[in-house]
């Protein structure tokens, strides 16, 4: 006794946002920590994981794995960019600056 009303519910959107909302989460503080402790050159840790996640997304056929990678891939990369901005918020003092850390005129 079908009532003809089917209720294929699909999860996959909801894991991928998940999935998106943690990893976002996740760089956020490996962009403050990196920058703390090893300044601006985190920025090429950022790139090769960029580069590795994007392979990675490329030889998955799993649509949600390929698109947690792609996820990966893609906020490495734009952390790169995020090293350059949180040094400016270190410099006005919104952060804390590393005391361990030798001081540069343009760091």
């Amino acid at each position: 006794m079908n009532s003809g009303f089917v209720c294929d519910m699909n999860f996959e959107g909801i894991l991928i946002g998940i999935f998106t909302f943690l990893i976002i989460g996740l760089y956020h503080p490996l962009v403050i920590k990196g920058e703390y402790y090893f300044g601006r050159k985190i920025k090429w840790w950022f790139l090769i994981a960029g580069i590795i996640f994007l392979i990675l997304s490329l030889l998955f056929s799993n649509t949600l794995i390929s698109t947690v990678f792609g996820v990966a891939s893609f906020s490495s990369f734009w952390s790169i960019k995020e090293v350059d901005e949180q040094v400016e918020r270190v410099n006005k003092g919104w952060f804390p600056s590393n005391p361990n850390k030798k001081k540069r005129v343009n760091n």
